[in-house]
């Protein structure tokens, strides 16, 4: 005690939420990293692991993938898309819910504070655990959707490299098989690859005005809504030739949830219809996943795979 009377701090108080490092909840972290749509990224990687042939792997690497994939990796792409995407969330109406965050002032430091202390361990921990094969196929997916939100490549504002560049969701598919030092599923993987590129497509067509007035020109603001349910659906389409002859009725499945999804915007080509069938284009992963998920299960159960 130097016998003065206690000063008076004149720094003004910091809002909730504008501190940088960790100030951002845990509960809005999980809102930015959507997990509504982690079964894009989980759900690939475990039926690669059933395409080695085997239900489960005690493989720790695989087990260490799984775990990355679910928060980590999904807030690494989709905190990144919020944190380039700011201007444009202001304008959208189907942000700040389920269909991902609107970032309040001062979220950006913690939000990237949050994304790089949850990607740099776990990547550092897959660099000593995985094959380089499976490293490489790895980073070039973290990669390619970093390269989609971030400036200077920014690949969502250019148009085609916006969606050809969303091939990131099925590289791991590959990484069991990488891993496992087992054959590459190749034409699973192209026709994952063509559904991505597809349904980054069709997704968009909803946010041709909204793109337009943030001066955004991608794929679908070039196209149009109509071109774009065009473009989606030959994608589609492709994508159902290469599942055909490993599986008639995945084929079909994506036919008929996906395809029918186009041709349904094609008749009622407008922003509202393509807004109306988006809950449907999210569930369509489980549903074509589904049904290839119980033939792939059945086959192996059977030991007939």
């Amino acid at each position: 005690m130097n016998g003065q009377p206690p000063t008076t701090s004149t720094r003004p108080a910091r809002a909730p939420g504008a501190a940088g490092g960790f100030g951002l909840g845990v509960g809005r972290v999980l809102l930015v990293s959507r997990p509504a749509l982690w079964v894009n990224t989980v759900g690939v990687l475990v039926t690669g692991v059933w395409l080695t042939g085997e239900l489960f792997s005690a493989s720790p690497a695989l087990w260490a993938l799984l775990a990355y994939l679910t928060l980590p990796f999904n807030l690494l792409i989709y905190g990144l898309n919020d944190l380039s995407d700011r201007a444009e969330d202001a304008l959208s109406v189907r942000k700040g819910g389920w269909q991902g965050a609107r970032l309040r002032d001062g979220e950006a430091g913690s939000l990237l504070g949050w994304t790089l202390a949850l990607n740099v361990p776990f990547l550092l921990l897959l660099a000593a655990l995985l094959p380089a094969g499976a490293l490489a196929v790895l980073l070039l997916s973290a990669a390619l959707f970093a390269g989609y939100s971030v400036p200077p490549l920014r690949f969502k504002a250019r148009v085609l490299l916006d969606g050809l560049s969303n091939v990131a969701y099925a590289l791991p598919l590959v990484l069991p098989a990488l891993t496992l030092h087992r054959p590459v599923p190749w034409l699973a993987l192209l026709a994952l690859c063509a559904y991505s590129v597809g349904k980054h497509a069709f997704d968009a067509a909803q946010d041709v005005d909204g793109d337009r007035e943030a001066g955004l020109v991608t794929t679908a603001v070039r196209l149009g809504v109509p071109g774009t349910a065009r473009y989606a659906l030959a994608w589609f389409v492709l994508a159902a030739a290469l599942l055909w002859p490993l599986s008639r009725l995945s084929a079909a499945a994506l036919l008929l949830v996906c395809g029918g999804m186009a041709v349904w915007l094609l008749r009622r080509p407008d922003v509202r219809t393509a807004a109306r069938l988006y809950p449907l284009s999210i569930l369509s992963p489980w549903v074509v996943g589904g049904v290839s998920g119980v033939q792939l299960v059945y086959l192996l159960v059977r030991g007939t795979f």
